[in-house]
C-alpha cells in the first residue's frame, strides 16, 4: 500500500486535475491478496484527456495501471459480455485511493445495472461461439481416438460453463482463482456441471472414458438448462 500511495502521488503530480479518480481493484482491494498478487489500479480521467496505460514489473511486484476517460469507464462498467462474471469485479470492487468527487461510488454500481434481456442475449451468442464448438471438438477427437485432447476439452467446457453460470445468476466472481469454488454455490447450475468440476479441480483427467461421459452429461445439462430459461440458440431456417 505504500507503493500504491507512491504511484498515486506520482500520477497526480504528473497529470493533476485531468485525473478524476484512482481506484484499486483485484485481490488487494478485497483484502484477499497473497505475497505474489498483482497491484491493479484504475485511473479515471476527464473526457477528452487520454493517458496511456502501464503494465510492468517493479520488483517484487507486477503493476497494472489502466487508464479510462470518464465516459468510457461508465460505459465499460455497465457492459455485459461473456466474461462479465470474471471482469465485473474490477469495477464493483474498486477501492478509492483518490476520489474527491466520489465518482467511484457511481461506477461501482454500474455492473449490476445490466438488464436480464442483455444477459440472455449474451448467453445465447456465447453458447454458439464457445460451448457448442468445444463439445463438437470433444466428440470429434473422441471419435478419432485422439484421447490426449479430452482433458483440454473438458477444462475448456468447464470454464465456459462457469462463465455462463455467473451470467445466469447475475453474480460475478471475486477472483479468477475462486471461480469454480464460487460457481458451485450459485443456485442456478446445469446438471452435470458439479461432476465435471470435480474431475477438473482434482486433476483426475486420466480416465478418457470418464472425462467424455462427464462432458456429455454436462452438455445435456446445459441444453436442458437453457430450455428451462427459455433461451433458444438454434435456428429452424437460414438467417439470411
Amino acid at each position: 500500500m505504500k507503493l500504491v500511495a507512491q504511484i498515486k502521488d506520482r500520477l497526480l503530480q504528473l497529470h493533476g486535475d485531468a485525473i478524476l479518480a484512482i481506484g484499486l481493484y483485484g485481490s488487494l482491494a478485497q483484502g484477499i491478496d497473497g505475497p505474489y498478487s498483482d497491484i491493479e489500479l484504475r485511473v479515471i480521467t476527464k473526457d477528452g484527456f487520454s493517458l496511456p496505460g502501464h503494465e510492468f514489473i517493479y520488483p517484487p511486484f507486477k503493476i497494472e495501471i489502466g487508464m479510462k476517460q470518464k465516459r468510457e469507464a461508465m460505459r465499460s462498467a455497465a457492459t455485459v459480455d461473456d466474461s462479465w462474471a470474471i471482469k465485473a469485479g474490477a469495477y464493483a470492487h474498486l477501492q478509492a485511493i483518490y476520489d474527491p468527487d466520489r465518482l467511484l461510488d457511481e461506477i461501482r454500481t454500474r455492473p449490476m445495472q445490466i438488464s436480464d434481456e442483455a444477459i440472455r442475449a449474451v448467453m445465447r451468442d456465447f453458447m454458439i461461439w464457445e460451448p457448442y464448438e468445444t463439445m463438437g471438438k470433444i466428440r470429434n477427437n473422441k471419435q478419432a481416438g485422439n484421447y490426449g485432447y479430452l482433458p483440454l476439452g473438458a477444462k475448456d467446457l468447464a470454464w465456459q460453463s462457469a462463465k455462463l453460470i455467473g451470467l445466469a445468476n447475475k453474480t460475478f466472481y471475486t477472483t479468477r482463482a475462486r471461480t469454480y469454488e464460487e460457481s458451485l454455490q450459485m443456485p442456478s447450475r446445469p446438471s452435470g456441471y458439479d461432476e465435471l468440476i470435480e474431475l477438473v479441480t482434482r486433476g483426475q483427467l486420466h480416465d478418457s472414458e470418464l472425462i467424455y461421459e462427464r462432458c456429455e452429461h454436462l452438455w445435456t445439462g446445459l441444453n436442458e438448462w437453457y430450455a428451462e430459461m427459455g433461451i433458444e440458440y438454434k435456428l429452424d431456417k437460414l438467417p439470411f
